[in-house]
């Protein structure tokens, strides 16, 4: 199968992924397992973890930056392959958080408001944003399209980064509130 052909059939995995994917997590967003009778535990204890995952997702992709600039490709893509998995496992447990736990109100007020809210809601809008250039930018590499690869990784790269950065963000300024 030629490379052309193989990127066409992963454009539309990485389609429906993209769509999916944010679906699934707005609809698991809105289920509360106590609410359906389950009887669960909150999971209070994953936002410091999720956040942290953000934080060494954030690191990883730096550092993947660095390596690829030292022509290391190799550790480039261990890296980057890593801070997939990262963001993979954040996604299942703040998932699990929410499903689990009530939502936690910013109790800031003035201007430290609006902030929280710029911030979060960027980092809300990014986050659906990234996913198909994170996945294409991984599949062109995949393929050996480093051309294009390249190409979309300078969009990737500081999209994904301030999407992990401001989750760490968000955690330290709504940690406070968490009851």
């Amino acid at each position: 199968m030629s490379n052309l052909s193989q990127e066409k059939k992963y454009k539309k995995i990485i389609t429906v992924l993209s769509v999916i994917i944010p679906l699934a997590v707005a609809a698991l967003f809105g289920v509360n397992l106590k609410s359906l009778g389950f009887n669960v535990e909150p999971l209070t204890f994953l936002p410091p973890i999720y956040a942290t995952l953000n934080g060494i997702t954030a690191i990883l992709l730096i550092a993947a930056v660095i390596a690829i600039k030292k022509g290391n490709k190799k550790l480039h893509e261990q890296l980057n392959t890593v801070a997939i998995a990262c963001s993979l496992i954040f996604l299942v447990l703040y998932i699990g958080y929410h499903m689990t736990s009530d939502s936690t109100k910013f109790g800031g007020e003035g201007v430290i408001k609006y902030v929280y809210y710029f911030i979060l809601i960027t980092h809300v809008i990014l986050s659906i944003i990234i996913i198909p250039l994170v996945l294409t930018t991984y599949m062109r590499a995949k393929l050996g399209n480093f051309p294009n690869h390249k190409k979309i990784a300078k969009i990737t790269f500081p999209l994904w980064l301030y999407v992990a950065v401001t989750g760490v963000i968000v955690y330290l300024m709504i940690s406070p509130y968490y009851v």
